[in-house]
């Protein structure tokens, strides 16, 4: 059989036109995505909360149910997370993407928000600060930000690990406020223990190196399935962006990240003491959960007791994700977490005829 080279390569450059052609116009389809920063004052005098978002280009109206908040956990700020870019992607760009207004918040004391004065001495010098009735004020001062900002009535929140505590008392105290509620690792009463809790006497901080959160993350994890868990460099990139959030821990030898003890002492006294620091019952909006199946922060069993107490929302799901930790947001799965909170988002409800 002749072969013709000139049919070969016509064909060949037309089929490399087409792909290009392809790639330019989902290119031309992906939104350009416009990022602001804003310092909050908090409630209390002398403090401000720094405020991220990210928004389509251009877009400055969005309804309601477009508009998401996020906030951390106990230890770790929320742009290091939440807008950490992996693989040229962070949450928040997939969420704005999708047509979201979507703002995080560090909590006082963590990341660019303003460090309480404990936290200039010595952390045996004080007690523990930053406790949940603190930070929860800190949520509803960014949630009034956003509300007046973009002239809406209420919005979406999201919260992670001590952040799902926080933005569900919040909705407890403003149902009114919140469209939804996305908790993602639901904090609930305690049978295990604690890893973020070494045991010992609280000063108003703690401080925790890059060898002890990769060990923390890795709990849980079988051995063979360590290796694939957290894709190549991912774990780097996201140390560096975490622990240059705190210059004055990151300048000490070996390098630190200072996080507040409130919610240790808190976990102490309630979680962890079988009491509950407030009655999800109270929650009356649309409530979405998800976990992941090696999360040993906050085990799968904390889920299933937390979704039972929701008796009072207009419906409700959880989504358990295998193959991941507490930290699945920063795994190889963590699509899968994106793909189901988007899904919720985005669903429209009608309710029974």
């Amino acid at each position: 059989m002749r072969i013709d080279i000139r049919t070969m390569m016509r064909t060949a450059a037309a089929a490399t036109l087409l792909f290009v052609a392809s790639a330019g116009a989902i290119a031309a389809n992906t939104p350009q995505l416009a990022m602001e920063e804003f310092m909050v004052p908090a409630q209390d005098p002398g403090i401000s909360l720094y405020v991220r978002n990210k928004h389509p280009q251009g877009e400055k109206r969005f309804p309601a149910e477009k508009i998401l908040l996020y906030v951390h956990g106990a230890t770790y700020p929320s742009e290091a997370t939440f807008d950490l870019k992996l693989n040229g992607l962070s949450w928040m760009d997939y969420m704005a993407r999708h047509g979201y207004d979507v703002y995080l918040v560090d909590l006082r004391g963590y990341g660019k928000s303003t460090r309480p004065p404990e936290m200039d001495s010595p952390a045996a010098e004080n007690f523990p600060i930053v406790r949940t009735e603190t930070a929860v004020k800190d949520v509803g001062s960014a949630v009034d930000f956003i509300l007046k900002r973009r002239g809406v009535s209420k919005i979406n929140l999201m919260g992670w690990s001590w952040g799902t505590t926080l933005m569900a008392v919040y909705t407890t105290q403003n149902n009114d406020k919140v469209n939804r509620l996305v908790l993602y690792a639901p904090q609930w009463i305690r049978t295990t223990a604690s890893l973020a809790d070494p045991g010992n006497k609280l000063g108003a901080y703690r401080s925790v190196t890059r060898e002890s959160t990769r060990e923390r993350w890795l709990t849980g994890v079988a051995e063979d399935k360590k290796r694939d868990l957290i894709p190549a460099g991912w774990f780097e990139a996201w140390a560096d962006a975490t622990f240059a959030s705190d210059p004055i821990g990151a300048a000490q030898s070996p390098p630190v990240l200072r996080a507040p003890n409130g919610v240790v002492q808190d976990t102490r006294e309630f979680w962890a003491a079988g009491k509950a620091l407030y009655d999800p019952a109270g929650i009356r909006v649309p409530t979405f959960l998800v976990h992941a199946e090696w999360d040993a922060d906050l085990p799968s069993y904390m889920l299933y007791a937390y979704f039972a107490k929701l008796v009072n929302v207009p419906y409700k799901r959880y989504v358990e994700i295998g193959e991941g930790t507490h930290s699945i947001l920063m795994e190889k799965n963590r699509m899968q977490l994106f793909e189901a909170v988007q899904h919720f988002l985005d669903e429209r409800v009608v309710a029974n005829q």
